[in-house]
Order: structure tokens, then C-alpha cells, then sequence
């Protein structure tokens, strides 16, 4: 609420607002709780997805040029030694991505099948589970009568066996029909993308999945994820800083590994730009091998 007021009264004071604003953010300093220590460090969420269906807002805390630049002159070794930004970075990347793998996981249990979808499905493979048996019961029968001299009963029996065949054929086009068209996905073959969360589908040609994996938010996710990750490679096994605040907060955190979200539990390896492992050769959405597979058809 208090980011959108401030917004609207840009709009509506204009230059006058934005030299009072600038005048207060003067006198910030790097450790000043009001600054955006992601915005020092990276790219703050808040920047990745405007103008999208995950566009979180303007951020709440101040984006100051200036301090980005003094922070980016303090040599790296300094940097984490005296202020362990990072880790405020890591923390936030990493609310944001816990986010939307929950997103990620309802959306793939929205496209799971009902309860009668699947009893629908498990009597269709009975039935013809049921069906090849007989049928292959029949051809045994037709071949013993036929050598025993019984042309009249191998004949009967093979017409038995015809009629199955075509009741097994029906059986399995249903089974098909229903698998194209069970749930909420339909005929439209929909899937999960595994960066951000969206609804894809298999029949989209290669230019629309293109605009997706081209797409701010795709590409806003796949960058959050991929800095997390090379963050968190980086860091491991690195304790923060013990910093005043963190005393103030009743001590320091804990190491790298043992905090939580952090380490090799964390939030798992998701993929980069095309996901576990993209399209082609990576198994669809839910194959786990990791790669930036770009957007090739599955």
C-alpha cells in the first residue's frame, strides 16, 4: 500500500516529488535498513517482472544509483567480509522461488486426472487386459480344433475370437480418447513450465514457444534461479558476517549450510533457461536432468 501511495504521488507532483525524494536519499548510507541491498548486489526482484502477470509492484525500499555504485567500488573481498549483502539477496531470490515452485506444484496437480478419470481408465485396461486373453485362449482352441479334424467348432470359435479382437480395438480407442482429453489440460495437451510456472501446450508451434521462453517472465525467473544457484555454490560453506543488526535481532545467523533454505537442501536445482533439461532430449517438463536446453519442441 505505502510503495503505491508513493507511486501516485509521483504522478502527481512530477519533478517536484522526485527532488524531495532524491534530497532524502542524500543522506542513506549502504547499511541503512531502508536501503535495497538486493539492488546493490544484483537485480532486485521487484525490477524483474513488471508489466507481467507476476509483476510484484514497485519495491518498497529506496533504489539508489549512486549507493550501487559506491558499493560496487568496495573491493569483492571487502564487500563480504564487512556487509554480506549476499546473503539479504539470497534470502529474498530465495521467497520469490519458493513461491513459485508452490505455484508450480498446484499447477501440476490441476492437470492430474479426477477420481473417475482414473476408475474410468483402470476398467478400460482390465477390459482389455480381459479381451487379449481370451483372444489368445481362442487361437489356441481354433488351432487344436482345426488339427483334430473339427472344422465346424475351429470356425465358431474363431469368430469368437474376431468378435474380441474388435471389442479389444474399440477398448483401446477409448482408452486413447480418454487419456487425450482427461483433465483440466483437455485436448489442449497442457504442461507445467518448470521455471515459471506457466501453462504450455504441446501443440504450440515453435514461435509461440518461443515468445514464452523469450518472455519477461520466464526469462525474470530463469535469471533469479540462475543467481541463486551460482550464489549459492559460491558462498558455500562461508559464514555471514556478524553484523550489528543481527546482534540487535538476538545474534548472529548461522553458517551457510545450517541456515535454512540454505545449502544443498535449499530450494533445488530447477534449471536455467530451459528448465530440467528443456524440451528435446530432456525428457518434457518433469525430466530432472538440469541443462539450458533452449525451447525445442517435445
Amino acid at each position: 500500500m505505502a510503495a503505491e501511495q508513493r507511486k501516485l504521488l509521483e504522478q502527481l507532483m512530477g519533478d517536484q516529488f522526485s527532488t524531495s525524494a532524491s534530497a532524502r536519499n542524500a543522506n542513506l548510507t549502504l547499511t541503512d535498513p531502508k536501503v535495497c541491498r538486493s539492488y546493490l548486489v544484483g537485480t532486485c526482484p521487484h525490477d524483474l517482472f513488471t508489466n507481467t502477470k507476476q509483476d510484484l509492484g514497485p519495491c518498497p525500499k529506496v533504489h539508489s544509483e549512486n549507493l550501487k555504485l559506491e558499493y560496487d567500488a568496495i573491493p569483492a573481498a571487502e564487500r563480504s567480509s564487512k556487509y554480506g549483502f549476499e546473503y539479504d539477496y539470497m534470502r529474498d531470490m530465495q521467497k520469490y522461488i519458493d513461491e513459485c515452485n508452490r505455484r508450480i506444484d498446484a499447477a501440476q496437480r490441476r492437470l492430474e486426472k479426477t477420481p473417475d478419470e482414473i476408475r474410468q481408465t483402470n476398467a478400460l485396461l482390465k477390459t482389455i487386459s480381459d479381451l487379449s486373453k481370451t483372444i489368445n485362449t481362442g487361437l489356441l482352441e481354433v488351432s487344436i480344433l482345426g488339427e483334430t479334424g473339427s472344422v465346424g467348432l475351429a470356425s465358431t470359435e474363431f469368430h469368437k475370437v474376431r468378435v474380441a479382437k474388435q471389442a479389444r480395438e474399440q477398448a483401446e480407442r477409448d482408452l486413447k480418447a480418454l487419456s487425450d482429453t482427461s483433465g483440466p489440460s483437455g485436448h489442449q495437451k497442457l504442461q507445467v513450465c518448470d521455471v515459471c510456472g506457466a501453462y504450455l501446450s504441446r501443440l504450440d508451434n515453435d514461435r509461440r514457444l518461443a515468445d514464452h521462453f523469450y518472455g519477461k517472465m520466464h526469462l525474470g525467473y530463469a535469471q533469479m534461479r540462475k543467481t541463486y544457484e551460482s550464489l549459492q555454490k559460491e558462498l558455500k560453506g562461508r559464514p555471514p558476517p556478524v553484523r550489528p543488526e543481527d546482534n540487535a535481532a538476538g545474534g548472529p545467523r548461522g553458517s551457510f549450510d545450517d541456515g535454512p533454505g540454505y545449502g544443498d537442501g535449499g530450494w533445488g536445482g530447477r534449471g536455467g533457461f530451459g528448465g530440467r533439461g528443456g524440451f528435446r532430449g530432456g525428457g518434457g517438463f518433469r525430466g530432472r536432468g538440469r541443462g539450458g536446453g533452449g525451447y525445442g519442441r517435445w
